[in-house]
């Protein structure tokens, strides 16, 4: 006689994301792993009076959905009550986020900051309403009409720019003689006055005034992430970029503190999700000279003690250039009104910057770290898939995994280069669907068309890996298998690059068992088959039949992590 299983899910669509991506019809759990898969009659056997038997109905149970790229650490600090919501549709306006800002304030003791997250150019009638030759932007002025005695921080959406009132400049110490760190800037206006809008590196200068987050903070925002990546069906996450980098980034939620906490509720046994680590040892621009010292930094006691199937330190994220949006990222091609941005990097020209970069992944990937870079700009791209080239070519390794982080506009060539050895990109097809739009100004519309080319990345030979980036946008992966298959803005609903669309089974693939090959660790999760842990999503329908424009409208029903229920709708 067989040995029980402890769960069975039976009578429905089970995804197992095997090779061949094979539909069964039920699935049997033992001691947190998957023991089999296949018929409703070939899994009865294995039901015993302990059995915990779900009848699925019908609905969709896939594998556990691997969120590759998530800060979820600053997605729970940049959520309220601890932050203002001044994200679309919450606010569609600046009137709105003025109206916003002054009640949150209300709220708080007297001296502490008001901080905020999620505004987007793309989305405040005020903006959208100008024109190119008198474009609108959001200015300090907006927020001083509410709120000038205390200091206010609102975050754009994308985390590259920030918004501030008058006190929050002073109180960082900025004004019109402020020179702006490497890879940042400090906008002024047309008298040389700041506006309030910092972009890029120049956001440390405020970041490192915002008294820092404490331990409770820290481990409620972390329990509230993990607790909403529950519901979303997410039960392994990538945290990437955690370490003295991240000091001043997102309220210090990526500063070396945060990684304790991961420690401790995993060692406690609390932690109830999968988590990878990049660390962070570089905040942007500074100098590669300083690396092996921030890489020879103690990790928290006891971190190698740890199951690394619950936390893992994988390797080091590298920022190389900004974003498409802010203009930021390093273009070949000059943006719309001028400009190609830069490397984020220390020196003050292309090729000191361009030297730095090769300098910081030659001994990241002579250590033997894996290496994730944020990298958008195709110019970028190309000098950092160069980059990969010179470190193995120095130091031969095998399967090291380097990937690009965004990757919006990488090159024919660079994905060849990619996909020969084995390195992944890591695309964001969420934030394609919620700036589309936006992007036909900023580059034009045949570039905005082909930014994050996955249909050519997956042509190419890469095992490309989808992500939310949140909280960047909401770790919603139903709405970023949706944006892969569609390509269409949330705005208007129109096509953008239809050409790099792609199927359900290469979409589903990109958030399960690409990611886990990300993370090193296709052997023992990411799909549905025997031996693998028991991390499993379940859908309120058969996402096998549902339109794409309907997938983001499924319900997640159930989430399974090792085998137990951590969430029931």
């Amino acid at each position: 006689m067989p040995d029980r299983a402890d769960l069975v899910l039976t009578n429905g669509r089970v995804l197992t994301v095997d090779a061949e991506f094979t539909v069964a019809e039920a699935l049997a759990v033992r001691a947190g792993r998957i023991v089999a898969v296949g018929s409703a009659v070939e899994i009865r056997p294995l039901i015993g009076p302990g059995t915990e038997v779900i009848d699925l109905a019908g609905r969709t149970a896939l594998p556990g959905i691997n969120d590759s790229h998530l800060h979820a650490c600053a997605f729970g600090a940049t959520r309220p009550p601890l932050a203002v919501d001044v994200s679309y549709p919450a606010v569609d306006s600046i009137a709105d986020i003025a109206v916003a800002v002054a009640r949150h304030a209300e709220a708080l003791p007297p001296d502490a900051w008001v901080i905020g997250n999620g505004w987007d150019i793309g989305y405040l009638a005020e903006c959208r309403a100008s024109s190119a030759f008198d474009p609108r932007s959001p200015h300090r002025r907006d927020l001083d009409a509410v709120v000038a005695d205390r200091p206010v921080l609102l975050y754009e959406f994308s985390g590259h720019t920030a918004w501030l009132n008058t006190r929050a400049l002073q109180v960082a110490g900025i004004d019109r003689n402020t020179i702006a760190p490497p890879g940042g800037i400090i906008e002024v206006d047309a008298a040389g006055e700041p506006t309030g809008l910092l972009r890029e590196g120049a956001q440390n200068l405020v970041n490192a005034a915002v008294p820092p987050m404490t331990r409770a903070e820290r481990e409620r925002a972390v329990r509230a992430a993990v607790a909403i990546c529950h519901a979303e069906g997410i039960t392994s996450f990538t945290e990437p970029g955690l370490g003295p980098g991240g000091g001043s980034l997102f309220l210090g939620a990526a500063g070396p503190e945060t990684l304790s906490v991961y420690a401790d509720l995993a060692r406690t046994g609390e932690l109830d999700a999968r988590v990878s680590v990049l660390l962070l040892p570089l905040a942007m621009g500074e100098a590669a000279d300083i690396l092996p010292e921030r890489l020879a930094e103690p990790l928290p006691d006891g971190i190698a003690d740890l199951d690394p199937r619950l936390l893992r330190i994988l390797g080091v994220k590298v920022f190389a250039d900004g974003i498409p949006p802010s203009r930021t990222a390093w273009m070949r091609e000059e943006y719309v009104g001028g400009g190609n941005g830069c490397l984020c990097m220390h020196g003050d020209s292309d090729t000191l910057r361009v030297d730095e970069l090769r300098a910081i992944v030659g001994h990241a990937h002579a250590a033997g770290h894996q290496i994730g870079v944020h990298v958008t700009g195709d110019r970028a791209i190309d000098a950092l898939v160069e980059a990969f080239e010179e470190a193995a070519r120095a130091h031969p390794r095998r399967d090291e995994r380097h990937y690009v982080i965004h990757g919006d506009f990488c090159t024919p060539r660079s994905l060849r280069t990619l996909a020969e050895h084995g390195w992944g990109v890591n695309m964001n097809p969420a934030i394609k669907w919620t700036i589309a739009d936006l992007m036909d100004d900023v580059v034009g519309p045949e570039r905005s068309a082909y930014q994050w080319p996955v249909r050519s990345a997956v042509d190419a030979g890469i095992a490309v890996t989808a992500s939310s980036d949140a909280p960047i946008t909401h770790p919603d992966w139903r709405r970023g298998v949706s944006a892969m298959m569609l390509r269409e803005s949330k705005a208007t609903g129109r096509a953008s690059g239809p050409e790099q669309c792609v199927d359900l089974a290469t979409a589903v693939r990109a958030y399960t068992i690409n990611a886990a090959r990300q993370d090193f660790a296709e052997d023992w999760k990411g799909s549905l088959e025997p031996g693998k842990v028991a991390d499993i999503c379940v859908l309120d329908g058969d996402l096998t039949i549902t339109g794409p424009r309907e997938i983001a409208d499924l319900p997640v029903a159930l989430t399974i992590f090792d085998g137990r229920i951590v969430y029931a709708a």
